[in-house]
Order: structure tokens, then sequence, then C-alpha cells
């Protein structure tokens, strides 16, 4: 794992005080800190940057947070950086947007330094160890009804179409059909994709299994009710 030093985090907030508070805990805890006011600031500065993290206000200015991620998980060359939402809004279909969007986590305000610290330092090390378990490192790509997964590059493969998928959403895929028909569970989902650091919901498997759905094709992946999802073998 790298150094603190060594690590590139942007953080994007139309307000000050709260950019200040974070970009002071983080540079107290050694990392490296960029700034940003507003979606449009914020694809600037990653394509710019290339940061290895990006926590991210969802209402803002110009463009809000979920705009912003959308356009940075589509791009090849920025879709594997990890994104997470910092915002005061609780309510369901708010954090639902955030992951549909490609979000990889979200971090209610107000803010406390030690939660959040906790929360990167998880998402960071996930960054460098990020090889789905039971799945052998060496098989970089699946060959599975009539889907080519790519590992190495994060892309599907479906005959002559290129599909990109947000990251957690190619993930989930891969891993369920790294053992087509066996029935994976929701906790050993969450625990295999999101790890056990991070707290999310029932529903955001779902979002992440319709937007699967929707761009491989609704047949392959199954639904064992009550139970959790398969890759139809």
């Amino acid at each position: 794992m790298k150094n603190k030093n060594q690590y590139k985090i942007l953080v994007v907030d139309d307000e000050k005080d709260i950019q200040e508070f974070i970009e002071y805990n983080l540079k107290k805890e050694g990392y490296d800190v960029f700034l940003a006011n507003n979606g449009i600031e914020a694809i600037e500065q990653t394509k710019k940057i290339k940061p290895d993290l990006i926590l991210m206000d969802v209402m803002m200015p110009l463009m809000d947070g979920i705009q912003a991620c959308q356009q940075i998980k589509t791009n090849p060359s920025l879709s594997k950086i990890f994104i997470v939402f910092l915002t005061a809004r609780s309510e369901e279909y708010s954090e639902l947007a955030g992951f549909d969007a490609g979000a990889d986590d979200y971090i209610a305000k107000p803010i406390k330094p030690k939660v959040l610290l906790t929360r990167i330092a998880a998402i960071l090390r996930r960054k460098e160890t990020q090889v789905v378990e039971n799945v052998e490192p060496e098989n970089i790509q699946l060959k599975v009804k009539g889907l080519i997964i790519d590992r190495d590059t994060f892309m599907v493969y479906k005959g002559t179409e290129k599909i990109q998928l947000a990251r957690k959403e190619f993930e989930l895929l891969y891993l369920l059909a790294s053992k087509p028909g066996k029935v994976f569970k929701r906790d050993s989902i969450l625990e295999k994709v999101w790890g056990d650091e991070v707290i999310v919901g029932d529903r955001t498997i779902d979002v992440h299994i319709r937007k699967i759905r929707e761009k491989i094709g609704e047949d392959l992946v199954g639904t064992v009710k009550g139970v959790g999802y398969k890759f139809e073998d």
C-alpha cells in the first residue's frame, strides 16, 4: 500500500468552510489534497491530476455531484477512480441516485473527522487489494454466456458490442459470473463487493443488479427470491 502522501484526494464542495475543514484533516493525516468548487471544476481537476479518491458534495451550483460522477465514471480513463459522496441529504432516493451514478460510498454530513479518515483508509485499502474473493488472480478474463468480462480493462464485451459498467456494477457482475449457477446471498455480495467497512443497504444491490441487466440483458442474472442473485448457467 502507498504512503499517505502518495495518495491524491480531490475534495469537491461549494462551501468553503467544509472544504477547509476536510482539507485540514486530510493534510494533517498526510494526504495530498486538491480542491474544486462544483462538478465542472471536479471533472477538469480529475482529468488533470487523476486523483486516487474524490470526496464530492451532491448539491452544488453549475453541475451537481451526481452529474459529475456520471461523467467521470463513463470516461474509460477515469472510471477506476473511487468517488465518495458527501451530503446532508438523508433521503433514500438521494443515496440510491448516488450509487446509480457509480459512487463507491456515501458519507452523511455533519462529518466527523475520525469516521471520515477511517472510511477513506478502508477505501484506499480496497483500491490496493481489489481482487474478488473466490476468483483466482490470474483469471483476468471471464468468458461466459457470450460475454467476455475483462478485469484488466474493467470492460464487458458482448459480441462486437463494448459495454462500459460502473466500478461496482463490474465487480458485482464479475463475482456472479465467476461461478455460474451459484446463488450468492446478499450478505456475501455486500462483503465481497463493498467490504465490511462500508455500510450500504439491500436496495444498493438491487440498483446495481437493475443497471447490470439494462446493460447486458435481462436474462443473464437471475433472482432467487429471499436469498440473493446468480449468473444463469
